[in-house]
């Protein structure tokens, strides 16, 4: 053998190379080829084994594999014909039977969960066992799960932790698993106790769950460590925040609030500062035209006009009879210099002409997505969408509303090259009884974008737009 493979430090590059780990830890699966390799080099030699043996047994998708190393249980488990479910009429490990069981868990690292099949075979355990010393991520989504279950995985070295539900066993994770960083409660969960869980836990950088109550985001605003926190209700419930205090997040860079009421938004950024903030997304299942300028409003006065680099908001369904009037956000974003983001679908005319599309454009050197379509009548024509387009040289998709009838500018003679653009939507309500063919043909498209990686669409109206233009029509 090569004298350079036994520099421990070659040789762990060496076989992370072969293990390919990727950069996301929960998730994380190994081939079958990858298994069978580490476990080749695992007997190999005495040099190999052990860096081998900690890789092989890093990911583990369930108990199984590790119940296979108690001698009593692996011919029931890699026998062929034994049935998935060999483990109901089987006993708990016995007392002599724990370190067989024991013996590779602590070089588990990540952990993923989908049944809790096997769980009751652990039930003779003293209370205190820590099955997964060296745990770093846990995957849980096992539909039925009992109390007590989740105990023997919460480890003190545990950093991510993602599951399907809020479970009893996760009251006090927080203190628990000291180094628990990013944390994933799916689903729908009790405001309460969740902002209790959550206000146990002292370190969390990302945050994904419920909707939670006003202590908790006081508590979240005091974690300096913090630098994403993105809730999602799953149930159309109010959620009051009557408590709040105003506080600062330091370090916060992405805030992403789906489902949750526009008031409830409202309140978060009128009482905190987010002085970091690069991202902010939002979904609402509707928003009138009053609340969405107060949110606009909002956001251009909440102190992030030097860092907010991504804007999404979007609502879900049209609001009967709602106002006329067109949305001003455009205009309340100029301030936003680092701008590299902004999609808005709010079902809502958003008034945007050829100055103001150029006013944006020079406002936002950095932009390179932007999505502002029209369902209304649109006044951008085709020279003040190819003068914007000048601006941005960083630009990567675009998709505004185009006034096709007006075509004031021509092909041939005033034709340019974008060099990054890859995507143009150019959305109409006028379509259906324009020529398209006419308008934007393959000479027209090839004398203003000749790059051929280029997809430019025009999207057709729906249904309910083609009979509102048809009620138009003399």
């Amino acid at each position: 053998m090569h004298r350079a493979l036994f520099v421990s430090e070659i040789l762990v590059e060496i076989f992370v190379n072969l293990n390919q780990l990727p950069s996301s830890t929960i998730g994380w699966t190994q081939s079958s080829l990858t298994r069978k390799s580490l476990a080749s080099l695992a007997r190999t030699c005495k040099t190999f084994h052990e860096l081998a043996m900690d890789l092989l047994w890093a990911y583990m998708p369930g108990l199984r594999p590790l119940f296979g190393c108690v001698t009593r249980l692996h011919p029931m488990i890699y026998d062929p014909k034994s049935k998935y479910s060999w483990s109901q009429c089987v006993d708990p490990l016995a007392e002599h039977e724990f370190h067989q069981f024991l013996r590779h868990s602590s070089r588990v690292r990540n952990m993923v969960m989908s049944t809790n099949t096997y769980i009751h075979l652990l039930a003779a355990l003293p209370i205190e066992t820590c099955v997964f010393p060296g745990l770093l991520s846990l995957s849980w989504m096992a539909q039925r799960t009992n109390a007590g279950d989740l105990r023997f995985f919460l480890s003190p070295t545990l950093h991510h932790c993602c599951v399907s539900e809020l479970y009893s066993d996760l009251h006090h994770i927080g203190t628990q698993c000291a180094a628990l960083e990013d944390f994933t409660v799916q689903g729908h969960a009790d405001t309460a106790q969740l902002s209790e869980v959550v206000c146990s836990c002292k370190g969390l950088r990302r945050l994904h769950c419920a909707p939670l109550d006003s202590t908790a985001w006081m508590h979240l605003s005091t974690i300096p460590t913090l630098l994403e926190v993105k809730i999602l209700a799953s149930r159309n419930i109010r959620y009051p925040l009557d408590n709040l205090d105003f506080a600062t997040f330091f370090n916060l860079m992405t805030l992403s609030l789906r489902g949750i009421e526009v008031a409830a938004v409202l309140t978060l950024i009128h009482h905190f500062k987010f002085p970091s903030l690069k991202e902010f997304e939002m979904y609402a299942r509707v928003l009138p035209w009053a609340e969405a300028e107060q949110l606009f409003r909002a956001l251009s006065r909440c102190k992030a006009s030097q860092t907010l680099e991504h804007i999404n908001i979007s609502s879900g369904s049209r609001i009967q009879g709602h106002s006329g009037d067109s949305l001003t956000a455009v205009r309340q974003f100029l301030c936003f210099k680092q701008l590299r983001t902004l999609r808005i679908s709010a079902h809502h005319s958003i008034h945007l002409d050829n100055d103001l599309l150029f006013e944006a454009m020079t406002s936002w050197p950095h932009i390179r997505s932007l999505s502002l379509l029209d369902l209304h009548n649109s006044t951008i024509t085709f020279r003040g969408l190819f003068t914007a387009l000048r601006l941005c040289p960083n630009l990567h998709d675009l998709q505004v509303s185009v006034d096709v009838r007006n075509i004031d500018i021509e092909p041939e003679a005033e034709s340019f090259q974008h060099t990054s653009l890859r995507t143009l939507v150019v959305g109409s309500s006028e379509l259906e009884n324009v020529n398209v063919g006419s308008c934007c043909s393959d000479h027209f498209l090839h004398a203003s974008c000749r790059r051929p990686s280029y997809v430019c669409k025009w999207r057709r109206p729906t249904i309910v737009e083609q009979r509102q233009q048809a009620s138009r029509i003399p």
